[in-house]
């Protein structure tokens, strides 16, 4: 069945809203493929709209939460090739050039913003924990199982599962003393936002790493390492976003054998060893 146009949906709807919604409708309006990239706090705040009334605006308009409601105007607003690519695509450009490109540009922009003082504070934290949690979900899960395989050769007690529900028992045994790195793009996934939560509420030191800082999963983390998003945060498997996440996650690791030191490298040379023990 064919979605619904989300500027149609505006338009029909337009009569039923309040006085405040009708200014939120307008500028979407006006401003259609500016309205897509923003999370919903930046476009509040752009608009001079509180960001409940962005909520309560997407729900009347018969979207289960402005989220949705923003996937839907991105599908309609933003070419399928600027979807795919996540920049604005000129005809006949290369695709190899496009993700190279993108992915250059994320990772110059991440490095020049770089705070060195979170990064190793990041580090220490892990160094440091009685048990170190790597989460994430979808796209999210495979950098968490990343930074699983580097950090578990540092002799740290690390914790890692690739399902949902697994993560989520594991989080209901964390507590003080314990340290979880909770990696998500968007940042604002119900799941990802429950495992959060389910970490704090036990004591356990939060750790983020997203692309969106002004996300509600960034609200509830006690650090947040940031990752440059050029791209639309609707995208919910940035191509740059994930390269770049990787790149920062090799950094942690370097940092926590820094932070470890002897220990730290014995622990590595062990598991160097039994694995080429095992090649022909």
């Amino acid at each position: 069945m064919q979605e619904v146009s989300a500027i149609y949906t505006i338009r029909t709807k337009y009569a039923t809203l309040s006085a405040k919604e009708k200014t939120i409708a307008d500028f979407i309006l006006e401003h259609p493929k500016e309205s897509v990239n923003p999370s919903i706090e930046e476009l509040a705040e752009r608009i001079g709209i509180s960001e409940s009334t962005m909520v309560r605006f997407a729900r009347k308009l018969g979207y289960t939460g402005y989220q949705r409601f923003r996937i839907a105007l991105a599908r309609e607003t933003i070419p399928s090739s600027e979807q795919l690519f996540e920049t604005e695509v000129s005809e006949g450009e290369d695709p190899a050039d496009m993700v190279f490109a993108n992915a250059r540009k994320n990772l110059e922009e991440t490095y020049a913003k770089l705070d060195r003082n979170v990064l190793k504070e990041a580090a220490k934290r892990f160094a440091l924990s009685h048990t170190l949690f790597l989460m994430g979900l979808g796209g999210s899960n495979i950098l968490a199982q990343d930074a699983y395989h580097k950090l578990i050769r540092t002799g740290l007690n690390c914790q890692y599962a690739s399902d949902y529900h697994m993560q989520l028992m594991l989080a209901s045994q964390a507590g003080e003393g314990d340290a979880a790195l909770l990696i998500s793009h968007t940042g604002a996934g119900h799941d990802t936002l429950a495992l959060a939560e389910e970490l704090r509420n036990n004591g356990c030191f939060l750790i983020i790493l997203t692309s969106n800082i002004r996300s509600p999963l960034a609200k509830l983390g006690d650090l947040v390492l940031s990752v440059s998003n050029p791209t639309s945060s609707v995208v919910a498997e940035s191509f740059s976003a994930r390269i770049t996440s990787l790149v920062l996650i090799d950094v942690l690791y370097v940092e926590v054998l820094e932070h470890i030191g002897e220990t730290g490298v014995e622990n590595l040379n062990k598991m160097r060893s039994v694995i080429a023990k095992r090649r022909i």
